[in-house]
């Protein structure tokens, strides 16, 4: 399950949320607060978990989490668009790179030297000029939000702001009330397609996980 959030609403939760946090067992990652984490949008991790991902080799802080992504105003103009993706792309590939990340394990990784304080600031300010591609747009006044890390088409993970802000209140977990979009069918199908429909058997497996520690056992596929 990933989480989405208005950037205004993303930026609240990232300001407020780890004071909250203080004491217990989860830790918001995000770019700055983990200076080895190199994503564009937050992670709730649980502290008292570990995991190993697919393909994703890293020194980052590891555990079980949820994924927050912004979703950030973009502009009418196709033009304009492929401009903003272009450059987003071009510092998350930069930025993926130089905090090390890849995508096996090997023996020589353990013996890199730990990056230098110049290394780290360098890093960082490639974090900040990322954000700021994101949010270029955020004081303009334009229809549509989008996830701009998604791993999907670019028309796919777009919502209009009306259905952002057109909310309805479901249960979750039969123990908490949550607000959704109104227009979720709409939305899931322009993602997903026929998200009712469960893929065949011998699909629906753990695309990411390949090792998981928790209550003292581990898992591993």
């Amino acid at each position: 399950m990933d989480i989405g959030m208005t950037r205004n609403d993303y930026e609240q939760f990232a300001k407020y949320a780890p004071a909250l946090l203080r004491g217990d067992h989860y830790f918001l990652q995000t770019a700055y607060s983990d200076s080895n984490y190199g994503f564009s949008y937050m992670k709730l991790l649980d502290r008292h978990t570990y995991i190993e991902e697919k393909g994703n080799v890293n020194d980052a802080r590891k555990g079980v989490f949820i994924d927050i992504f912004p979703f950030d105003q973009i502009p009418d103009d196709p033009a304009l668009r492929r401009s903003q993706m272009t450059d987003f792309k071009l510092l998350d590939s930069w930025i993926i790179l130089k905090a090390g990340y890849s995508l096996i394990e090997t023996p020589l990784r353990h013996f890199k030297a730990d990056p230098t304080p110049a290394k780290l600031a360098n890093l960082n300010d490639l974090k900040q000029q990322r954000e700021q591609v994101m949010r270029q747009y955020e004081q303009e006044h334009f229809t549509n939000l989008k996830n701009l890390a998604s791993q999907y088409a670019y028309d796919r993970e777009i919502l209009t702001t009306k259905e952002s802000t057109d909310l309805i209140q479901v249960p979750f977990e039969a123990s908490i009330q949550v607000k959704i979009p109104a227009n979720y069918d709409a939305i899931l199908t322009r993602m997903y397609g026929d998200y009712m429909t469960l893929p065949p058997e011998h699909q629906q497996t753990e695309k990411h996980i390949s090792r998981l520690i928790m209550d003292n056992q581990v898992f591993q596929q």
